[in-house]
């Protein structure tokens, strides 16, 4: 691993859009919550309060920035189904993950929180048609729009990336 912020390496499109790529994608969505929950299981405090590489989050920030990051992906799905090209608000991920609810929030909570939303979202995407992935949003960042398949494909990397942090920073530490 040459970055340790990307164990599993940065998010490279695939440029795959087919029944089959997201089929994959949606299973790994599917898969994400239960990775994570294994990944954090039987952590101590001070364990989840361990930043996964030097200058970055604590476990217990990264928990609790995936169901952050995953509302606002499902939330963008939403408005991409509903509105033609809607404008999507940015939200400062960095900032979410120093505010109070981080440290005095049970990791549980986070937990379910993704579990729940997971099975959700899953159920709308495994529902949605080829013309619904090619449905777009802008992103005023980016200035860009951005297609479903392509947010589709970013969140299933997204939750692989941030359990890999986990699990990495679990076998260089050695807890098992």
């Amino acid at each position: 691993m040459d970055d340790p912020r990307y164990p599993i390496g940065p998010f490279r499109l695939s440029g795959r859009a087919d029944p089959t790529s997201r089929a994959r994608c949606i299973a790994e969505i599917a898969a994400a919550p239960g990775h994570l929950r294994a990944a954090v299981s039987d952590l101590t405090p001070a364990q989840l309060d361990t930043p996964y590489r030097e200058g970055g989050w604590s476990v217990r920030q990264v928990v609790h920035h995936l169901p952050d990051s995953h509302l606002n992906a499902y939330t963008r799905f939403k408005l991409a189904l509903t509105e033609d090209v809607p404008t999507i608000k940015p939200y400062a991920e960095a900032r979410w993950a120093e505010l109070s609810d981080v440290w005095t929030t049970p990791t549980e909570t986070s937990l379910t929180l993704l579990e729940c939303l997971h099975r959700r979202w899953v159920l709308l995407l495994r529902d949605l048609q080829a013309s619904d992935f090619a449905r777009t949003f802008r992103h005023p960042e980016q200035g860009r729009t951005i297609g479903l398949d392509e947010v589709l494909e970013m969140y299933a990397w997204h939750g692989k990336h941030h359990v890999a942090q986990i699990t990495f920073l679990r076998s260089r530490m050695g807890w098992s």
